[in-house]
C-alpha cells in the first residue's frame, strides 16, 4: 500500500468511527460553517490550529503561511480575513507563531533561502529594528523572543486593515489577539496585546481620521 492509499484507507477508518460516534457530525457540519473564531497561523505541520484549543472542525476557521505574517499586499490573506469577519462575523482572530519558528530564524539568520527571503523581508527588518536589545542573546533565545515580537507586531498590522476598522465603525464585536505557541509543552502564551476597538489604532493609520487642509498649521 502507498503512503497516498493508506491515508485515504486512514480517512475511510476516521469517517466511520465519526458517524459511529455521532450519526448527525457530517450532516450538521455539512450544513453551515458558523465559526466564532479565526486563526491565523505558521504553515508549520506542529502546529495544528483545531488541536491546539481542542475544539472540532467547524468552530475555527484557519490561515496559515510561513511565519504567520500580514502583508498588505497578500490577497490571500486579505480574502480569509474580510470573509471571516464580513461574511462569517467572527468574534476572534488570534494570530499565532510559535516558539523555534524556522521563518523567523531564517529572516534573522541571513543566508540565500530562495523565494521565501522576500516573503519574509519584512520580519527582517522588523528584527532590524530590534537588534540592539537582542543581539547579545543566544541565538534561540532571539529566535523566540522575534516570535513575540512578530506576533504582536503582525496584531498592530492587521487592526490598520481597512477590513478590521470598518467592522469596528459599523459597531461588529472584534478583537484581535496576538498569542505564541509553544512545541515544547503544547502551551500557548497570550502576549496580552488584545486591539479591540478602533480607538485603539494610531491615528496616523484610521480610516475615520480627517486629512488637514492644504496650508493649515494642524
Amino acid at each position: 500500500m502507498s503512503n497516498i492509499e493508506k491515508l485515504l484507507e486512514q480517512n475511510k477508518v476516521w469517517a466511520k468511527s465519526m458517524t459511529e460516534r455521532d450519526p448527525d457530525f457530517f450532516k450538521r457540519l455539512s450544513d453551515q460553517q458558523n465559526p466564532d473564531y479565526l486563526w491565523i497561523g505558521c504553515s508549520d505541520s506542529r502546529v495544528p490550529a483545531n488541536q491546539i484549543i481542542d475544539l472540532p472542525p467547524g468552530e475555527v476557521f484557519v490561515h496559515r503561511n510561513v511565519a504567520n505574517l500580514i502583508h498588505y499586499n497578500d490577497m490571500n490573506a486579505l480574502s480569509v480575513i474580510q470573509y471571516a469577519v464580513d461574511v462569517l462575523k467572527v468574534e476572534h482572530i488570534m494570530i499565532v507563531g510559535h516558539y523555534g519558528c524556522g521563518g523567523v530564524r531564517a529572516a534573522i539568520t541571513g543566508g540565500d533561502n530562495g523565494m521565501v527571503d522576500y516573503w519574509l523581508h519584512s520580519l527582517r527588518e522588523l528584527y532590524n529594528l530590534h537588534h540592539a536589545e537582542l543581539k547579545d542573546l543566544p541565538l534561540d533565545e532571539q529566535v523566540d523572543r522575534m516570535c513575540e515580537l512578530n506576533a504582536r507586531s503582525q496584531v498592530q498590522n492587521l487592526a490598520r486593515t481597512k477590513i478590521l476598522q470598518r467592522a469596528w465603525e459599523r459597531g461588529q464585536n472584534l478583537q484581535i489577539h496576538g498569542w505564541v505557541y509553544g512545541l515544547s509543552d503544547g502551551r500557548v502564551n497570550n502576549l496580552e496585546c488584545t486591539i479591540s476597538g478602533l480607538s485603539q489604532v494610531p491615528n496616523l493609520y484610521r480610516v475615520d481620521r480627517l486629512t488637514p487642509v492644504a496650508g493649515s498649521n494642524e
